[in-house]
């Protein structure tokens, strides 16, 4: 999984971080993570598949301390090649997030934050293992937030039906796991609806909110359409925002935001 994140590190701040719908959905995420901080608060934060940073000097800026860490080295040598001279700045760091538990950060972290299906490279075995060991990272209280692709996805099944590409409409729809396409690398990706994270993480947290992240607004493989249709996309965005406290749509959107609290 290392070389397959390693070929896309390059191209990756291009094709997401800076498209149109890759700005929009990470907005929703900016949103949500502001709404969750306590007021006036500096937080010790650990950001597990961290990619190529954007997250973590975000955070930085508004005086978190961050470790951010990602398994591909081309990943985390573009994250460092972001730092400035200023002040606090996030500490990227190399680290297979299945090895968490055999890590010791010399610290433990108000929060564990992973963005954009970082969760859905693991097996549910391998998920399981990753909140036992992030609650042990945690501080009393601590909390995770992740942002996680379901099973369903209306604007994939549309797009698909238009295409007539009907053996993908419910691709995501399974158990098993899926390869997915990076940077024309197939990657291993399960899909996980809300209930599944709770089965797995049960005996370590509970869940707090989970909010939909992209029903409205399409997957950023769309970008190429929509980006000379900005009107279009800028209508799907309001809609997206009217009903992004609507929670049941969660799992049929692009991804869904969850925050869990440790027991």
């Amino acid at each position: 999984m290392n070389e397959s994140f390693d070929i896309s590190a390059i191209s990756y701040d291009t094709v997401f971080t800076n498209s149109h719908i890759g700005k929009l959905q990470r907005k929703r995420v900016h949103d949500f993570l502001i709404t969750t901080f306590p007021k006036n608060s500096s937080l010790d934060i650990l950001e597990v598949n961290c990619g190529t940073g954007h997250d973590a000097i975000w955070l930085s800026t508004l005086g978190h301390h961050i470790i951010a860490t990602d398994i591909s080295t081309e990943m985390i040598a573009v994250a460092n090649s972001k730092l400035t001279k200023e002040s606090n700045q996030p500490d990227f760091r190399q680290l297979d997030i299945n090895s968490l538990d055999n890590t010791d950060f010399n610290r433990s972290f108000d929060l564990i934050f992973s963005d954009f299906g970082g969760l859905n490279c693991l097996s549910p075995l391998e998920l399981e293992n990753f909140f036992s060991a992030a609650a042990k990272k945690l501080k009393p209280n601590g909390k995770i937030v992740a942002v996680i692709m379901p099973k369903n996805c209306l604007m994939e099944s549309l797009y698909f039906i238009m295409k007539g590409n009907f053996s993908n409409v419910f691709r995501r729809n399974t158990k098993k796991a899926v390869l997915a396409n990076v940077e024309n690398t197939s990657v291993k990706t399960w899909y996980y609806n809300s209930k599944d994270i709770k089965k797995n993480s049960s005996s370590y947290f509970r869940i707090q909110k989970t909010k939909p992240i992209g029903f409205f607004i399409p997957p950023s493989y769309l970008e190429s359409f929509f980006k000379n249709r900005l009107g279009l996309l800028k209508l799907l965005n309001r809609l997206d925002s009217f009903f992004k406290h609507t929670t049941f749509i969660s799992s049929f959107s692009d991804h869904y935001i969850i925050s869990l609290s440790k027991k």
